[in-house]
């Protein structure tokens, strides 16, 4: 399959982004928006439906990204939608206690066997931020364990990557970030039980939590070994140290109880992000009733936010997440993903090009590797990158829409037809020849 001739029209997108440079640092809001990771400027979205996304130059994709994840039912979901039109009659905000947040933390709760208690926020970052406070005031300590590979949102505490030892402390990764706050984080490489050990024996009782993505997905798809994860429930166990599972990517993603649930282990702290607001602002989160007795008013960890339990996201959560509680739901989506990524592995197989699909319940990641397992950061090979790059503009000429780095994984909403995924196989099927022609 030769490549596309003409890439598609990207001539409003452009104008669009030249005059967002005007008002925004580099002309977005989120830095992986640049498109700084693959060919062309920014897609300015104008539209969403289903599985599929309309562009200011009125190009059409079907759309592998998910608002990032969330849209687990896909864009303008009838019953969200209406849920969020009904409360909108009835007001936007109110910094005051509605219903709406009891109705859905009995949801979350009354399905999930790992948490006795939450609290809202306004994002996944928000809810992290809460969490590593929360752990630090409960075991009265300062330091905390993050792996490199696996990100946690752009809080000072966690903006901090892998320093040149085993075991030592971090570095920066942001301007703006004090050295002081990056040696309170020690990052260590997942999967590596020795350097782990290592940090509990050279800062022994100093360390308030380990963090950890419930399933690595920010960067690459690393999924972890079962003995892993137990391994790190036992050793926080063992050290009087918490043990916080990210689930803003997995959470609702992978099921009701997301990776918890998966590896059969209860992490002391768990986080959610927009999934549970039915991609509207929102996060959480969430563990025993003792933890939680510590956050204030009833305790001395202080978390307060004006927006926390919007009522807008609120309905908008009570609506999609009724919808993801519904028997065999979770089931069939794998199911779905499954069949998707099978067929895509076959043509690979077939073609013998050297590219693995790693895939966990809706979730795949795409590698341009022969490794039959990545776990770590820096398994990943960043030349691959390249040949991403071109995946994404072939895929982007053929209508379909992926992430804007080989770093990020790509997600199957309940919305996308049959059709929709016969479609997407074509133009991957289309799009790898060309890869691997060039």
């Amino acid at each position: 399959m030769a490549k596309v001739e003409k890439d598609i029209s990207r001539e409003k997108s452009g104008q669009l982004f030249e005059e967002a440079k005007g008002y925004f640092p580099g002309g977005v809001n989120s830095p992986v928006r640049a498109f700084k990771s693959v060919y062309g400027t920014p897609l300015f979205i104008e539209r969403g439906d289903k599985a599929h996304l309309w562009d200011a130059d009125g190009n059409e994709f079907i759309d592998y990204c998910c608002s990032w994840g969330p849209l687990i039912l896909g864009h303008n979901n009838d019953a969200v939608r209406e849920a969020v039109t009904a409360q909108l009659h009835k007001g936007l905000s109110f910094g005051a206690p509605t219903a709406l947040e009891n109705k859905l933390a009995s949801l979350i709760i009354n399905n999930n066997r790992y948490l006795d208690k939450i609290r809202f926020v306004s994002s996944g970052t928000e809810a992290v931020m809460s969490a590593i406070r929360l752990a630090r005031g409960y075991t009265k300590r300062d330091k905390i364990v993050k792996f490199e590979g696996c990100y946690h949102g752009h809080s000072d505490a966690l903006l901090v990557k892998a320093g040149s030892g085993l075991v030592t402390f971090g570095e920066t990764s942001s301007a703006g970030v004090p050295k002081a706050f990056a040696d309170e984080t020690i990052v260590i490489a997942l999967n590596d039980y020795e350097a782990l050990k290592q940090v509990f024996v050279d800062f022994k009782d100093q360390i308030a939590t380990v963090i950890i993505e419930g399933i690595p997905a920010n960067n690459g798809l690393l999924m972890q070994d079962r003995e892993y994860i137990q391994f790190l429930r036992e050793i926080t166990q063992e050290n009087g140290a918490l043990l916080i599972f990210d689930e803003v990517i997995t959470g609702f993603r992978l099921g009701f109880e997301g990776a918890a649930r998966y590896y059969d282990v209860k992490p002391d702290i768990i986080t959610y992000g927009k999934i549970i607001g039915g991609g509207m602002p929102v996060g959480a989160y969430g563990a025993s009733n003792e933890l939680m007795s510590h956050i204030s008013p009833d305790g001395g960890v202080y978390q307060a936010g004006t927006l926390s339990g919007n009522p807008v996201a609120m309905s908008a959560g009570i609506a999609a997440l009724s919808i993801l509680a519904q028997d065999g739901f979770y089931e069939n989506l794998e199911g779905v993903t499954q069949k998707f990524v099978q067929e895509i592995q076959a043509h690979i197989a077939q073609k013998e090009y050297r590219v693995k699909i790693f895939t966990i319940g809706s979730i795949f990641w795409f590698a341009f590797t022969d490794q039959d397992k990545i776990q770590r950061a820096d398994e990943i090979v960043h030349e691959s990158m390249e040949q991403y790059k071109v995946m994404h503009r072939e895929l982007l000429n053929r209508g379909i829409y992926f992430g804007p780095s080989g770093y990020e994984v790509g997600f199957i909403s309940a919305a996308h037809t049959k059709d929709d995924l016969s479609k997407t196989i074509v133009a991957l099927q289309e799009s790898l020849d060309v890869v691997f022609a060039s």
